[in-house]
């Protein structure tokens, strides 16, 4: 099947989309990425964006929802456009959407226990604009298994990276950091993988209040690279007690978003250098990671790879931080693999849409806490 993956992580800057070729069943599946493309989301979205995430307006979602299904089949026509490939010759869409809100932890109702999600972009506005078979919302059916409904990468990072006799860490660095433990020639059953705090969300956040919105990240780690790593703050921000939670756990916006990122700007914005700042956040991202690791994951054998995908590849500042903290492991970006590391996550929603539509269970209930293997995502059908 030819199938395209679409996705816009925690980061909120655009929609990646990447086109697929997938073929064979069970642990005999194979997927090669044909093309991949980044989306920018239109001026102005953003923010209106971020602000349901804090409690935005009932209206506002519900036209967002479908704007964004617009925007999300405008990135799959585009893409195959831009490979040469017309969309009668696409099986299958997998959309992730948007995340706005994910409250995996249940909350008592009556005499129910509640676990909620909600990813926007209205998969039939998908499905109607394309004309080809669409997968989406892929979350909601673990949490009603009683998972946490993430990470969902696990799945393509044992299909891309396992090896038979090195036992491999995949780090992705997106808004939210999440690492993947993939013992020597382990299955997918002895697979361990959760978010293990920000990754680029806190550096993104207070550079955004630092330049008052002219800029939304530390580009190539450059900020970072100019300051000095502050001790006590990073000590403060290393025992947020998400970080001594075992697994499985997931995380988000409600934890290291705009209430972290105010916190830290109103205790140090008068006392600190910007360029500090951004260096202390950063190496927070670091150590963080580094710190799960040593808790959860190292007595499960030594690390021999840690392999790096998502945005935070490209700073600079960050990949060194995570090559000192896992020295003398080399610490590689997914390039030297042979994969996209920006792709990744939309690759990723395009094997759970395949999985789906073969029957096969694609969630991983020790990842997120399912009480059982489910299949994920709804399916919008079309007519020929």
């Amino acid at each position: 099947m030819r199938v395209i993956g679409l996705s816009s992580g925690t980061s909120v800057d655009g929609i990646d989309a990447a086109l697929t070729d997938i073929t064979g069943h069970g642990q005999r599946v194979r997927l090669r990425l044909l093309a991949y493309r980044t989306f920018a989301y239109p001026r102005g979205l953003r923010p209106r964006l971020l602000a349901l995430q804090s409690g935005g307006r009932t209206e506002e979602l519900c036209h967002l929802n479908a704007y964004l299904g617009e925007l999300f089949a405008d990135a799959a026509r585009r893409l195959a456009k831009s490979a040469g490939i017309p969309l009668r010759g696409i099986t299958l869409i997998g959309s992730h959407g948007q995340t706005v809100a994910h409250r995996p932890v249940p909350i008592r109702e009556g005499r129910h226990w509640v676990r909620s999600t909600l990813q926007i972009g209205e998969p039939s506005v998908i499905a109607e604009r394309t004309g080809v078979l669409t997968v989406a919302d892929f979350r909601p059916r673990d949490l009603a298994a009683g998972g946490q409904g993430a990470p969902l990468t696990p799945l393509i990072h044992h299909r891309c990276f396992s090896h038979s006799r090195r036992n491999r860490l995949v780090v992705n660095l997106g808004g939210i950091a999440n690492v993947t433990w993939l013992p020597a020639g382990g299955s997918l059953d002895r697979l361990v993988a959760f978010d293990t705090g920000p990754g680029n969300m806190v550096i993104d956040g207070l550079m955004e209040r630092i330049t008052r919105g002219r800029r939304t990240m530390d580009r190539s780690g450059r900020t970072a690279a100019a300051g000095t790593v502050r001790t006590e703050l990073l000590r403060s921000l290393l025992r947020h007690p998400y970080l001594r939670l075992p697994p499985p756990k997931t995380t988000g916006r409600e934890l290291f978003g705009r209430p972290l990122i105010d916190r830290v700007w109103r205790r140090v914005s008068t006392s600190m250098p910007p360029r500090d700042l951004i260096a202390t956040v950063t190496a927070f991202t670091a150590s963080s990671i580094a710190d799960a690791y040593d808790r959860f994951l190292r007595r499960r054998g030594l690390v021999h790879d840690v392999i790096v995908g998502g945005g935070g590849v490209y700073n600079s500042v960050l990949m060194k931080q995570l090559a000192d903290a896992f020295e003398p492991v080399p610490v590689r970006s997914m390039a030297a693999y042979g994969i996209d590391p920006k792709a990744i996550e939309a690759m990723a929603f395009a094997l759970l849409a395949y999985t789906t539509m073969q029957g096969e269970p694609n969630n991983v209930p020790q990842v997120t806490g399912a009480r059982h293997p489910v299949i994920l995502g709804k399916v919008i059908p079309t007519v020929d």
